[in-house]
């Protein structure tokens, strides 16, 4: 079932279950009010209890204690008007004699049947209480409501009563009107369900367009239109955001690939080049001369060597980067350590050594220890690589801060924010040996254990001073 089916069937089942109930406690509210005026209607017939009306059932037959005698007139006078409203016209309440043995209605009234247990207040005072109960009509036993009271004489009661028909007839119609009126309320809720439904969700189905073209085309540049601060603009955002990534993530990996495509058919070239002048030696059986051929062979072995080291770099940064940060904890300074003595003997096989020196102090950070390692030793070959022959590289790490300082011809300004991407290499390295992957891994492993990494132009003069800050605390 389509979503805006489902709210719109939602909708009308709370409209309805609202409806259904108003109209329930409309229909119990009015039943009782009438019923209690019903009520007020019968207790406030009092004429038989007044003297009047009992001399005229009776006929002033003088001793008669109970006017439902065989002497009873045929037809007895009608009961004069009282202007003090002492009982209601008969026509509304109906009242009936009952002493056990006979019963007999006055005029105009209904007979209604009576039961030995209205007699309990037979022969007690005229304001005693009255017995509240239903009851039916004599001749058609139509259902009515009765009020017991006792007779001004004797040992009967009064029954006075009066039908449910007109209540009835007037609830059974409030009960119609209010089921139509609840069924029309009901379909217009239906029908404003599927507008609401129809006009709300329209982003919705716009936005399920765009993700469906994207399936279908994988054109990432699709972009959603934020209007407002409310849900679907949120949602409109973040789809946005998505497809940015997407893009930007598909944009990395093509750079990536070209650049190790460029980047690999250098050494793949010279490889191959020198394979083929060594085959072509022993094919025509002409030999190199000892020199080119060691020349040759060291060559090709540097060249492994720089391909190892690249594809290992690519492997590298091809893992997905984590997206919160290490909580292994590592020794900065032990690492340092080793990564110093990992290059040192770098820097002293240059023909004009180039030392190191390190002044490390102990820090405790969180991270992953051997992405670290392999982040110092990337900013320690990077500074060896440029120092002048018979420098010195100082190393020094304290309260978090790890800082490489060489004396080269430093980076240029304008060349700063570029020295962590991927492949980049300055102009004026290119000749050098590297990949321009090196300081990318080691940008990457900082973020990795929540840290950060820079490069500045020192105040003192030349050189380049690499710092890495991590954060930790300085207990061993």
């Amino acid at each position: 079932m389509p979503l805006r089916s489902r709210l719109a069937i939602m909708s009308a089942l709370a409209v309805a279950i609202a409806i259904g109930a108003v109209a329930l406690v409309s229909y119990v509210a009015v039943r009782d009010r009438l019923h209690e005026q019903m009520d007020k209607s019968i207790a406030g017939t009092g004429g038989p209890v007044g003297g009047q009306y009992w001399r005229d059932l009776r006929g002033d037959r003088a001793g008669a204690a109970s006017p439902c005698g065989p002497q009873r007139p045929a037809n007895p006078p009608n009961p004069p008007s009282n202007p003090n409203n002492e009982y209601h016209s008969p026509a509304l309440v109906s009242i009936t004699y009952y002493d056990g043995a006979s019963t007999c209605a006055l005029p105009g009234s209904t007979q209604v049947t009576g039961q030995p247990s209205d007699l309990q207040i037979a022969g007690q005072a005229p304001d005693t209480a009255g017995i509240w109960r239903d009851g039916v009509t004599k001749e058609t036993g139509e259902k009515v409501r009765i009020e017991v009271v006792p007779a001004p004489t004797g040992s009967g009661v009064f029954l006075k009563s009066q039908p449910y028909q007109p209540i009835d007839d007037s609830l059974s119609s409030l009960a119609w009107l209010l089921f139509v009126v609840s069924l029309i309320g009901i379909g217009g809720a239906v029908t404003a369900g599927l507008l609401v439904a129809r006009a709300a969700l329209r982003p919705v189905d716009v936005l399920t367009e765009a993700v469906e073209h994207v399936a279908r085309t994988e054109d990432l540049s699709v972009r959603m239109p934020v209007a407002g601060h409310d849900e679907i603009a949120r949602l409109s955002e973040s789809f946005n955001a998505m497809t940015a990534a997407l893009q930007s993530s598909r944009d990395e990996q093509k750079r990536l690939v070209d650049d190790a495509g460029h980047e690999l058919r250098t050494p793949l070239t010279s490889l191959r080049t020198t394979i083929d002048l060594l085959i072509r030696s022993e094919e025509s059986g002409r030999p190199l001369p000892e020199g080119k051929r060691t020349e040759l062979l060291t060559g090709a072995r540097t060249q492994m060597r720089e391909l190892t080291m690249l594809i290992a770099d690519l492997l590298e940064l091809s893992r997905p980067e984590q997206s919160s940060p290490v909580t292994a904890p590592v020794a900065l300074h032990e690492v340092t350590a080793r990564a110093v003595e990992r290059v040192r003997p770098r820097g002293v096989a240059r023909e004009t050594p180039v030392t190191i020196s390190e002044d490390l102090r102990p820090w405790t950070t969180h991270g992953d220890g051997a992405a670290l390692e392999r982040a110092v030793v990337n900013l320690l070959d990077n500074a060896v690589k440029f120092a002048p022959p018979g420098s010195n590289v100082e190393v020094r790490l304290a309260n978090g801060a790890l800082t490489v300082r060489d004396r080269g011809p430093g980076i240029a300004p304008e060349e700063l924010p570029h020295v962590f991407e991927r492949f980049w290499r300055s102009p004026t390295a290119r000749a050098m040996p590297g990949s321009g992957l090196g300081l990318a891994i080691a940008a990457r492993a900082a973020r990795e254990s929540g840290g950060a990494i820079m490069f500045e132009r020192p105040h003192d003069g030349p050189g380049t001073v690499a710092r890495l800050l991590l954060p930790g605390t300085a207990e061993a």
